[in-house]
């Protein structure tokens, strides 16, 4: 790690591409004066969410479409389906199953093309690094190819086949294809995700690092370990069956507004809703979903919430363990509350996972999880009462160094009451990016199987790499020391979402050639290699048009639903592509003599999906179940009672519990989360609505004792000091700090500013996962305090040795 003295708090920001004194990591618009909080006891959803869409359609840039859309996104016979979570849709067809967050994801890509080359002519690179990333976006779409010229400093127009030249020309002469790493965004549609996997591994390489690295990498392999599929079991029906639904690590509200509808149908038939979170969410509580006229006119609200268990950072894998004790030791008296039949029958392991659980003191479960005994054990009854249960989860439970033991956790907890492959019951993994698990599905995996490459050689008539290739943490590594030089990314923010911001700008920097395919401007551009390219792309809603006429791309929903989608508008600009007409020119032009047929499958994208159907398990007669009205469901064996794990059962997992959830004596556990105007990396405003919080994105979020034991009050400035595994330090100056019911010991901040605070080495042993939700910290009262902070210009961003 280089060593930055306290005196260069500059440095963060000029290898993030900011200049001396400018904001280096800006997120969304100056606040413009005051900052302020107040406690948020509205429901979720309901008024709140229909004020802040009019808002939205009021100052999008394209307000007509931005309305038209409302009535298009996620909706068959033409529809689109919305670029933002990956939630399914209503199966029921229903006409407004929409969220505020997916119109205001959706309105942001139907800004006009205004990024265009006169717009780069006006602005070097220098300068456009020192505004804020909500400005960068803010531009409008990217309306042609460009190549950056370092005599200038600026972005300069560049013909497509130029562009693919450059591309081309950088890969051939790299002396190995594992020298390249080719990056992916959840929003890559199956269509391109499958031509981009067959250019790559063509090339020779299976370093395909993906967004799945960085959030539920995790819950894939431990799905894979115990039921023999890296995804979850349920649908919409199992919601719709289920008496009791668990959500940990999840803030529904904001990761996926649509679940609030099934929340509260839920609640309306009497099923149990468990939220297992450490902090005390909106989406916990009640909501008025807005379709729901009726309500939305009564203001009447319903409940999504019945019990709240308020788990401390890294503590969820102690209470699914104290709830299967507390099980355990009912069975002991009611045998039948463990399904025998199903664990003699389908499970492995049990007899050894049994013992475990029993000779684990409650002492050690309450200590792991900051759990009383009596409120495990009232977990355990209702877990026990209820015949069917979904236990659901997201990067709360995920993004930890034992991320892939709590998963099995909670599998476990599943296996012993039969919760697995009947209806209403099973994990369910909440994926973020509409298209993040259609990405693995169609081979976007820098760890693929072998009887995926052997079907992708037979097909394709290529020879596949067969080792394993890089990830997104050890990509970075790569390319800092120098072992790649070239990055594709298709989509995504890569500057940005990684861990280690200044580690991460310091390799992208030392790369040869940088290829950013992207809707619009932002922080990934403008920290770049020697050579880079910006290359526009058709986002969702735009039509797309090839020689064959008006073309349709897939997704796969969270739920494994696969459906076709039809962009609403003309594109903004003549020289904007479809993602899968970018890669067939990156393809052709690095692979001459390939047999592929690069050209005849931008044409038509049926050819394709025909060729996908026969390398992909479940896509069988593809074109015609994708144009069904709600598509199709991808089979999953393990919902069938059919587990595809080396034993052919369900295995039970018997690891050690956590032993790093005691930060240790003055330091706490702090968790980066998103505010509820920002998707990802983008950020809507300064705001956080469910929060209670106007004005601020720089805070951190603390229990009240924490703070009244470091002399803190509300909104005091507070230096914020990372210890990293590899025993560097990291500090963010001039936060705030902010009150919030968060257990004593942990705390919380925002991503992608707070990313700073992870470390290179801070990865999960388990999934190659930064530690973004288990970081450990020290908040003290800032030294030097400027008279004023609220803004990243204040915030100064210091790495120590």
């Amino acid at each position: 790690m280089p060593s930055i003295s306290e005196k260069s708090n500059d440095t963060e920001e000029r290898m993030l591409g900011a200049v001396p004194g400018k904001p280096a990591l800006g997120r969304g618009p100056a606040p413009g004066g005051d900052y302020s909080r107040h406690e948020y006891h509205h429901p979720a959803a309901g008024w709140g969410a229909a004020r802040s869409v009019a808002r939205v359609l009021e100052r999008a840039g394209e307000p007509i479409d931005g309305f038209r859309a409302l009535f298009v996104m996620n909706h068959e016979n033409g529809g689109f389906d919305c670029p933002g979570c990956a939630w399914p849709d209503d199966p029921s067809g229903l006409k407004l199953d929409l969220c505020e967050n997916g119109v205001k994801h959706t309105t942001w890509e139907l800004s006009p093309a205004k990024a265009d080359r006169e717009f780069f002519a006006a602005h070097t690179v220098s300068e456009l690094a020192s505004w804020t990333d909500y400005d960068l976006e803010a531009v409008g779409r990217l309306a042609e190819p460009l190549s950056y010229n370092p005599a200038s400093d600026k972005y300069e127009t560049i013909s497509w086949g130029d562009a693919f030249a450059l591309v081309g020309d950088t890969l051939r002469a790299l002396e190995s294809p594992h020298q390249a790493s080719f990056y992916t965004s959840g929003r890559l549609s199956n269509e391109a995700t499958f031509l981009y996997q067959l250019w790559v591994r063509e090339f020779g390489t299976n370093n395909l690092p993906d967004c799945s690295n960085m959030c539920h990498e995790a819950s894939g392999r431990a799905m894979t370990a115990a039921i023999g599929t890296g995804k979850g079991t349920v649908d919409l029906e199992d919601w719709e069956q289920a008496d009791a639904i668990w959500l940990l690590g999840d803030n529904a509200a904001t990761n996926a507004p649509r679940m609030l509808t099934w929340l509260a149908e839920a609640d309306r038939r009497g099923a149990q809703l468990i939220h297992i979170n450490p902090l005390i969410e909106a989406a916990s509580r009640r909501t008025i979903v807005p379709h729901e006229f009726v309500n939305m006119a009564t203001f009447h609200t319903t409940k999504v919430g019945t019990l709240s268990v308020q788990v401390r950072i890294g503590g969820d894998m102690a209470l699914m363990r104290g709830v299967a004790k507390a099980v355990f030791e009912a069975a002991a008296k009611d045998p039948d509350v463990l399904d025998r039949e199903f664990i003699e029958h389908y499970t492995h392991g049990f007899d050894q996972y049994r013992a475990l659980v029993e000779s684990t003191p409650w002492s050690e479960l309450v200590k792991g999880s900051g759990i009383d005994e009596s409120e495990i054990r009232k977990l355990a009854d209702n877990y026990i009462a209820s015949k069917r249960v979904i236990i659901a989860w997201c990067l709360g439970v995920t993004q930890h160094d034992c991320g892939v033991d709590i998963i099995r956790e909670i599998i476990n907890l599943l296996l012993l009451r039969g919760n697995i492959g009947r209806e209403g019951a099973g994990p369910c993994p909440v994926r973020g990016h509409s298209n993040v698990q259609g990405n693995r599905t169609c081979g976007i995996d820098n760890r693929p199987d072998a009887a995926f490459l052997d079907r992708l050689a037979n097909v394709c008539g290529i020879n596949p790499p067969r080792e394993h290739g890089l990830g997104v943490v050890a990509t970075i590594e790569a390319m800092h020391r120098g072992e790649v030089k070239v990055l594709v990314a298709l989509g995504g923010n890569f500057a940005l979402c990684s861990p280690d911001l200044s580690y991460t700008a310091e390799a992208l920097r030392k790369c040869q050639l940088t290829v950013q395919v992207s809707t619009k401007l932002n922080r990934s551009h403008l920290v770049h290699g020697t050579r880079a390219l910006i290359l526009p792309c058709l986002a969702r809603t735009d039509k797309d048009r090839q020689a064959s006429g008006f073309q349709g791309v897939t997704v796969e929903d969270s739920m494994s639903m696969v459906h076709i989608s039809y962009g609403m508008k003309e594109p903004g600009s003549p020289h904007q592509r479809s993602e899968c007409a970018i890669l067939a020119g990156m393809a052709q032009a690095t692979l001459p003599n390939s047999g592929t047929p690069w050209q005849g499958y931008v044409e038509d994208y049926d050819r394709i999906r025909d060729t996908m159907a026969r390398v992909l398990e479940g896509f069988e007669d593809f074109n015609q179940r994708a144009r069904h009205p709600h598509g199709f469901r991808i089979v999953q064996p393990a919902r069938d009672r059919v587990f595809k794990t080396p034993t052919g059962r369900a295995e039970f997992s018997a690891s050690p519990l956590a032993t790093d959830v005691d930060p240790g004596e003055g330091r706490l556990l702090l968790a980066t989360i998103r505010s509820h105007d920002q998707f990802n990396t983008t950020i809507y405003s300064n705001d956080d609505r469910y929060r209670g919080l106007k004005g601020l994105r720089t805070v951190v979020f603390m229990n009240e004792s924490d703070m009244r034991d470091r002399g803190l009050a509300e909104f005091d400035l507070v230096d914020v000091t990372s210890f990293s595994r590899d025993g560097t330090k990291r500090i963010v100056h001039g936060y705030r700090a902010v009150r919030y019911e968060i257990p004593s010991g942990s705390a919380a901040g925002y991503m992608p500013e707070l990313n700073v605070l992870c470390g290179i080495a801070d990865v999960s042993t388990q999934s190659d996962q930064p530690v973004m939700k288990h970081l450990v910290v020290e908040v003290t009262s800032s030294i030097n305090a400027p008279a004023r902070s609220g803004s990243q210009e204040s915030a100064s961003d210091t790495l120590q040795n």
